[in-house]
């Protein structure tokens, strides 16, 4: 008796592949017809407006992850001063994921959709190490947080030059919340001894 069965598509028959085979993000623009959002900004300002803020999205979700993990794994004379710290500023983080992402629907484009998504788009290093010690971990936080402020203030002027100050706005008081985040972990990381 012959074999009837179809088979069933997996995770990877919905990839999209370059012709390396190697997977390429999915295309955030522009977004298929039931998710086009209609704008006054003409497609190639959306499309440099969603190639401006997906990575920063990427780069929050990152962040958001490496924070928690502090969080969790954290240990020492300032642990609960620490562990609340951190957990604060991920919520902040977190907090600035949807609202990008709905910008970018808002004006006609897609955003993330997956881990993979995120994992090609990111430019924040993970962390997996057994074991950071509480000032490695607010020092690698506070150089995170430095790299996504200029990734913020550069995704600040793609949207002025393209006619989107909603999201120059939006962008604005995000990168207000992010040098609050540096500015603390500054602070802890100073050298103490420097200042006798």
């Amino acid at each position: 008796m012959a074999n009837t069965s179809t088979r069933q598509p997996t995770h990877e028959d919905h990839r999209e592949k370059t012709p390396s085979g190697a997977n390429k993000p999915p295309r955030a623009y522009p977004a298929p017809r039931p998710l086009a959002t209609p704008t006054d900004l003409k497609s190639s300002d959306v499309q440099a407006v969603v190639e401006a803020i997906n990575p920063l999205i990427a780069d929050a979700f990152a962040l958001f992850t490496k924070t928690k993990n502090y969080h969790w794994h954290l240990s020492g004379p300032h642990f609960r001063d620490y562990h609340l710290l951190l957990d604060e500023q991920a919520e902040q983080i977190f907090g600035a994921i949807d609202i990008l992402a709905e910008r970018v629907r808002r004006i006609g484009g897609t955003t993330i959709r997956s881990i993979s998504h995120i994992a090609q788009l990111q430019t924040i290093q993970d962390d997996n190490s057994e074991f950071v010690s509480a000032g490695d971990m607010m020092r690698r936080l506070l150089d995170d947080n430095a790299h996504i402020a200029e990734s913020q203030r550069a995704a600040i002027e793609v949207c002025e030059q393209h006619g989107d100050s909603v999201t120059a706005n939006v962008l604005e008081e995000i990168l207000d919340e992010t040098e609050r985040r540096k500015w603390f972990l500054f602070e802890i990381t100073c050298d103490t001894s420097a200042a006798r």
